[in-house]
């Protein structure tokens, strides 16, 4: 353990920096929050949200986002679509075009559903409104495909330390663009814990506003140290070829997906349970066999779904191995 308001610390931020950076494709400050993504996520309405939120729902989580950002206080309105289903660019291109809205939050990759947002589609709508802020939930995709959050134009950017980064759980990392400090400087009530200008701030002198978790930036550092070896273009192949074996699995298997053709998860798949098997019991069955641990399914759709995760340090063996224990158990 090192002092958290020492050079230590300093000198143990400015090491993870340039990599960090790197992994947002970005030059803007990378900010450390000892707190899940959530608190990001909740942190950004209430520090860049003003006229008119726009909530992309498709999922759990993006529903959630909604939920959030009216207890925030916030006025707020859902681009709602079915689950498994994607996030149209022209549907937020038409809600947009109202002026209504000055903030859009996203997520990258549903989570619940196994759906991926096709980011740079939407990236190109917002682009037409430089007085909209993107924020992005890139919790379950980030580090495993490639997110380059200046080129595409992105304000915030988080994510989690638990799914790809395959760290523990309770840490978060989040980058801000220039348009969404201005725009923060203008709010009033953001609060002290999640002001983004205070974050900014304290990462100048290579500090946080409040303690951080120190155990997981040092498991960070090593994580950053691994991913950076095996090479960006590397890991983001692995995560490809991972998800592919599982998707020839689903298929082989006679199930079908929950989430529409072209728009799958590279980190996670959503089976669909077409085959009517007891899910619950066939997670049950798995752990208690083989050690592994599936998801039956979040949310509404518990027991009607379950999710495979190809993410953070799966390899083609680890995977294959999981697979050939599934067919086992069924």
């Amino acid at each position: 353990m090192i002092g958290h308001r020492g050079e230590d610390f300093k000198n143990l931020y400015r090491a993870i920096y340039p990599k960090l950076q790197k992994l947002f494709g970005t030059r803007q400050p990378v900010f450390l929050s000892t707190s899940s993504a959530w608190a990001v996520m909740e942190a950004s309405i209430r520090n860049l949200a003003d006229r008119g939120v726009l909530c992309c729902m498709c999922g759990a989580f993006s529903d959630k986002w909604f939920d959030v950002a009216k207890r925030c206080g916030k006025n707020a309105e859902p681009l709602q679509v079915d689950w498994g289903k994607h996030i149209d660019r022209r549907d937020i291109d038409r809600q947009l075009a109202t002026g209504k809205f000055d903030t859009v939050t996203l997520v990258h990759n549903e989570t619940s559903t196994g759906v991926m947002n096709p980011l740079e589609e939407i990236c190109s709508i917002l682009a037409k409104y430089p007085d909209v802020a993107l924020i992005l939930d890139t919790v379950s995709s980030f580090s495993a495909v490639e997110i380059d959050m200046d080129a595409l134009g992105i304000d915030v950017m988080l994510t989690g330390a638990q799914k790809a980064l395959a760290l523990p759980p309770g840490f978060s990392l989040f980058s801000v663009s220039e348009k969404a400090f201005a725009r923060a400087g203008k709010i009033a009530n953001r609060g002290f814990y999640f002001d983004f200008l205070e974050f900014k701030k304290e990462q100048a002198q290579w500090m946080t506003p409040s303690t951080p978790s120190i155990a997981h930036i040092h498991a960070l550092q090593s994580k950053l140290d691994e991913i950076f070896e095996e090479g960006l273009q590397a890991r983001f192949d692995r995560h490809a070829r991972t998800n592919a074996l599982v998707h020839d699995w689903v298929r082989r298997a006679g199930f079908d997906f929950f989430a529409e053709e072209g728009f799958r998860s590279k980190t996670l798949t959503c089976v669909k349970n077409n085959k009517g098997i007891d899910v619950l019991e066939f997670a049950r069955e798995l752990r208690q066999k083989h050690h592994l641990v599936i998801d039956p399914g979040y949310g509404k759709i518990r027991g009607e779904t379950f999710r495979l995760s190809n993410m953070g340090d799966e390899t083609e063996e680890s995977v294959s191995h999981l697979l050939a224990c599934l067919d086992d158990v069924l």
